[in-house]
């Protein structure tokens, strides 16, 4: 749902810049690179909490909190920096690629006029381009998934990948080159919803917002908008992600799968550790994923008001 402002004049005073998905720089991959520094701590408790109590009831970490500081006193803080250079190379090739994509699409159905495409247009788009980005993206998600699950095993049992090029390199040359894209129909799935929801819930919820009578189209309402968006996001792509989790990090039992597919982890979490177990990691995920919706929408509804004032209406 991000594309680069380098239209021509023409075509920017034309377009309509009241819809907040319009419009993004074409450089957030080095900043998305950057917040994840920051946000690995909690992209790590999100994997942990997911995978831990596998088959049973019994959980492994009572809460998120839990589990940081369980973490941060077995493995020190360098453990909850476990996986970044695979976090690291997982935005690279991810958000490169969604935005390469989303933009040349973008501009594909722009109208000769400069008119933007309809929002079901854009949301399409917006899930193509998430769907292609996750399939570029899955490698390193496969090594970032097992890099921050290894310190939740026994010693004898641990991977012990260096970083992500060694991980990559010993995925390839251990379990052939296609284990590289395990899990990549549900990284694809959980792309398509996030781009789906995020652009649906935020349109719904200003507008709900600003029907209310309660909220002006200013950045509280926008910041508000944000959240809502950010929560509904969460909720409906997390059951994807644990299956996404699962599979990636599963190991081979007698020569076979540990999981099919995706259907039978939604089932065997569900029958053996209950239907709000697909929501395990609820508070990093949403910690991670919330401030980016936020931050995202009311980036996008201030650069939209700038550019109305300073172009459209000059």
């Amino acid at each position: 749902m991000i594309i680069t402002i380098k239209e021509s004049c023409h075509h920017l005073k034309k377009r309509s810049y009241d819809d907040p998905s319009a419009h993004l720089s074409l450089s957030p991959s080095l900043c998305r690179m950057g917040a994840t520094v920051f946000v690995q701590p909690l992209d790590l408790v999100k994997n942990r909490m997911q995978l831990s109590g596998q088959g049973t009831k019994a959980r492994e970490y009572r809460t998120s909190f839990h589990a940081l500081f369980s973490i941060l006193k077995n493995e020190g803080v360098q453990g909850v920096y476990t996986g970044l250079s695979a976090g690291l190379l997982r935005q690279a090739t991810y958000t490169t690629t969604r935005l390469g994509i989303y933009t040349i699409l973008f501009e594909k159905m722009t109208g000769s006029d400069g008119r933007p495409p309809s929002f079901i247009l854009k949301a399409l788009i917006g899930m193509t381009a998430g769907a292609t980005g996750a399939f570029i993206g899955t490698p390193a998600e496969v090594a970032l998934i097992r890099m921050t699950a290894d310190g939740r095993l026994p010693a004898d049992q641990r991977r012990g990948y260096t970083n992500v090029f060694n991980a990559l390199a010993r995925i390839t040359r251990e379990e052939g080159v296609t284990t590289l894209w395990r899990g990549c129909v549900p990284t694809m799935a959980r792309a398509v919803v996030v781009n789906a929801a995020q652009l649906a819930s935020y349109s719904q919820s200003k507008q709900a917002l600003l029907d209310s009578g309660y909220f002006n189209d200013d950045i509280f309402c926008h910041f508000c908008a944000s959240m809502i968006s950010g929560l509904v996001t969460t909720a409906a792509s997390m059951p994807v992600d644990i299956v996404k989790t699962r599979i990636q990090n599963m190991r081979m039992i007698d020569g076979k799968p540990e999981y099919k597919n995706g259907l039978e982890v939604l089932l065997r979490v569900v029958r053996s550790e209950g239907f709000f177990s697909l929501w395990k990691g609820f508070t990093p995920y949403y910690a991670r994923l919330g401030p980016h919706t936020v931050l995202t929408f009311i980036f996008l509804e201030q650069m939209n008001r700038l550019y109305k004032t300073y172009i459209l209406d000059r």
